[in-house]
């Protein structure tokens, strides 16, 4: 093998590049038209284009990926996640090519490439599963009828594909029908397949997944187990490894269910065995029973984990069993040291339910001491054509406080401008208590949403730090842009700041400075905290302390005018760019609060936009089937007439 070309993008192509480099192995880069300039595309020893921006025209045609190789020369393909990785054709017209596939046979995606036949076929070799339905018979009719034997809740999952995409919960006969169409319509856009199973809801549950590799001469193993529990909207948020709180039995057990769900399809290559392990419901030992849940026939997102604690580098073994080399090691050589936790950096916004973010990025830092697998720089466009993933922060250590404690700091010292993020949210969750106790399954971050989302007031340390940053004369080198404020106090002169939100609201005026030191409210005066990581922002700083920060601006917010009409205000505008999927309000209906509007379909899923207080619909400006543009006005409210 000695040039392989890359059938991927982003961060996952960057990683790849790495290890062939070291290898010795040449590599060749694809990219969309919006690629052009993209750090994997300057990585590559070569690069090639493939077609427009929407994935659909580039990253997924096999025939100018195919094409691409041939007229590059390159022996072998690497899928990477996502896009085509998973797809049995794919696999089979690049070994039909005459072409090395760096990753499992076609026939091993295809088994377990649909979670019904993956489900019929781990059932027959042992391992358990979930009770549900896995039929082909997808008629309203027969899938009714299966509920009710199921009973109730219940989820309905999407048979290809994964991401939460076509995957809904139901808790009673009423909602059932509604929820099947959903599922139904997000898988067919998602995966062009609106095939669903049906399966009994657990109710507190973990997921946990086991690493296997083998190779085309018999040999199979673990590498230990990941714990992918934190979630939303199905989508995972920060993995772990090895899974905290497992007796050394319940981890020998899953081990052995992973090999031998490989065993039983003839896996090669790299592979993921996803588990569910059901917290409600534990045996006599008080282990949870676990059930299969499904197989990624790929390398997975979070395999930074399961290197950070073998030591390990999987794409290496990916590239030397797919050459037909053996395991480099057996299961007794592989040895588990520390704890090693990642979390997945988005453009996306918290405070809005997640929505993906677009824009430029025009300042991207990352601190030392933790790993940073990233695939964009400063000047990179985040665009609606790909996933919004920014980075992904690994941090290990010998115990999982540790790990915890290193991936919350280096969390508070990313350093990004440009599009909005989930960093805040990130080191508010890792810093979380219950988390850090290991008290976790999927409900974790909407069961304590009320304290993630939370927004307390500095700490008088934490508003020192950054007085001390900023006003003059507290601290060697501040600059001194603050306003004149006097607030009675006995010092010659005295400035002030005024303490914002990351969502820029609850503005008031905070901290005053003198020369007789920093004073909080007229209290104090207060020595600055030294955990606080202090980093400028536009018209001041922002302070970060253990997942929580806040913006210390040099003058009053309110002094820039009012900001421009917005859902508090009745103008419901696209938060990102979609399809209008369905309309449900007309001119002159009444709605209350929560009340749905529209949904929008945005990335292949559905958003649903809802009145955000009593009132009156005053205008409708899109219709169905529409395509918007973010901050596009599509509804128009009136409040209702206080009584």
């Amino acid at each position: 093998m000695k040039k392989i070309l890359i059938a991927n993008r982003g961060e996952i192509a960057c990683r790849i590049i790495r290890t062939a480099r070291r290898m010795g192995i040449a590599t060749v880069a694809v990219h969309s038209e919006a690629d052009a300039m993209a750090p994997h595309v300057r990585m590559a020893d070569e690069a090639i284009a493939i077609g427009p921006a929407p994935a659909a025209e580039s990253y997924l045609r096999m025939d100018r990926i195919l094409q691409a190789a041939k007229d590059s020369g390159a022996d072998a393909i690497h899928p990477g996640y996502g896009f085509l990785s998973e797809n049995a054709a794919f696999a089979e017209a690049v070994r039909a090519a005459g072409l090395v596939f760096i990753g499992p046979s076609d026939q091993a995606i295809r088994v377990m490439g649909l979670k019904d036949s993956a489900k019929t076929r781990m059932k027959a070799a042992g391992v358990p599963v979930t009770p549900g339905y896995m039929g082909e018979d997808q008629s309203l009719v027969r899938l009714e009828r299966m509920a009710e034997l199921i009973g109730y809740p219940l989820l309905i999952k999407a048979v290809a594909g994964g991401g939460g995409k076509g995957m809904r919960p139901v808790e009673n006969r009423a909602g059932f029908t509604e929820a099947l169409l959903a599922a139904k319509r997000e898988a067919q856009a998602a995966f062009g397949n609106d095939g669903v199973m049906l399966e009994r809801l657990i109710r507190r549950p973990r997921h946990v997944e086991v690493q296997i590799f083998a190779d085309s001469h018999g040999n199979i193993l673990h590498l230990f187990e990941r714990d992918c529990s934190l979630q939303r909207r199905h989508q995972k948020v920060i993995e772990e490894a090895p899974a905290p709180g497992l007796s050394d039995e319940l981890r020998h057990i899953l081990g052995v269910a992973a090999v031998t769900a490989g065993h039983a399809i003839g896996y090669e290559n790299a592979g993921t065995v996803e588990f569910i392990l059901d917290m409600d419901d534990c045996d006599e030992s008080g282990d949870p029973k676990f059930y299969f849940m499904e197989m990624n026939t790929r390398l997975q997102v979070e395999h930074p984990v399961t290197e950070m604690i073998t030591g390990l580098d999987l794409v290496e073994w990916q590239i030397r069993v797919a050459r037909g080399e053996m395991l480099p090691l057996m299961q007794d050589a592989i040895e588990c040291r520390g704890h090693a936790v990642e979390a997945r950096l988005y453009a996306e916004n918290p405070d809005r339910g997640f929505l993906p973010s677009t824009g430029t990025i025009a300042k991207l830092g990352f601190p030392e001491g933790v790993r940073i697998d990233t695939g964009v720089e400063a000047g990179s466009e985040v665009t609606v054509h790909y996933d919004p993933m920014i980075a992904k922060i690994i941090a290990h250590a010998p115990t999982r406080a540790e790990a915890l404690t290193r991936l919350v700091d280096a969390l508070d010292r990313v350093e990004l401008e440009g599009p909005a993020s989930n960093r805040g949210f990130l080191a508010r969750l890792a810093a979380h208590p219950d988390f850090r106790a290991g008290a976790i399954d999927t409900g974790f971050i909407a069961r304590n949403e009320a304290t993630l989302f939370d927004r307390p007031p500095p700490p008088p340390g934490v508003v020192a730090a950054a007085a001390a940053r900023l006003l003059p004369g507290t601290a060697s080198g501040a600059t001194g842009f603050a306003r004149p404020f006097r607030l009675n106090l006995p010092a010659a002169s005295h400035f002030a700041l005024w303490a914002e939100s990351e969502t820029g609201s609850g503005t008031e005026q905070r901290i005053v400075a003198g020369d007789n030191g920093l004073f909080v409210n007229g209290d104090g005066p207060f020595t600055p905290d030294p955990r606080a990581v202090i980093l400028p922002c536009p018209h001041g700083v922002e302070a970060r302390r253990e997942g929580a920060s806040w913006r210390f601006l040099d003058h009053d917010p309110a002094w820039e005018g009012h900001s421009a009409a917005g859902p508090a205000d009745g103008a419901i505008a696209a938060p990102m760019p979609g399809k209008v999927i369905s309309l449900h309000v007309r001119p002159g209906d009444k709605v209350a609060a929560g009340d749905r509007l529209l949904v929008l379909e945005a990335m292949k899923m559905e958003h649903r936009l809802t009145a955000p207080f009593d009132g009156q619909v005053e205008g409708v400006a899109v219709a169905a089937g529409a395509q918007v543009s973010e901050g596009t006005l599509l509804v128009s409210l009136k409040k209702a007439e206080a009584e």
